[in-house]
């Protein structure tokens, strides 16, 4: 199996309160996915739940995001996710509470037959 890459998406995700590093990741992936309209996949005989969705998340505490609940925000094909350190963290005046920014970058590729 060959995977071609056909589309890399980016998009940004935030939460203001409550420092909730998976709806900040689910948000960003959301934003990216709704940047495009993918047709083109019919031109290669192949349908959207044929797609590769290879996710990576930028986020300031990898370990808090719940990677099996980002990759269910996917409307077709087969996800895969990794997080690493990025987006940012910005604490609120008392430093009770911060807005965090997630970064998320999702490749579509398919599977050229050969």
């Amino acid at each position: 199996m060959a995977l071609v890459r056909c589309i890399l998406e980016m998009g940004m995700g935030v939460d203001i309160h409550g420092k909730d590093y998976t709806s900040a990741a689910k948000r960003a992936v959301f934003d990216a996915l709704h940047h495009s309209s993918l047709g083109f996949q019919r031109l290669l005989g192949k349908t959207a739940d044929d797609m590769r969705v290879d996710i990576t998340i930028g986020i300031p505490n990898p370990r808090a995001v719940d990677k099996d609940a980002v990759v269910a925000t996917l409307p077709h094909g087969t996800g895969y996710i990794k997080v690493v350190q990025g987006g940012l963290e910005i604490p609120s005046e008392n430093g009770q509470d911060a807005c965090v920014i997630a970064n998320a970058a999702v490749m579509v590729s398919f599977d050229d037959g050969k």
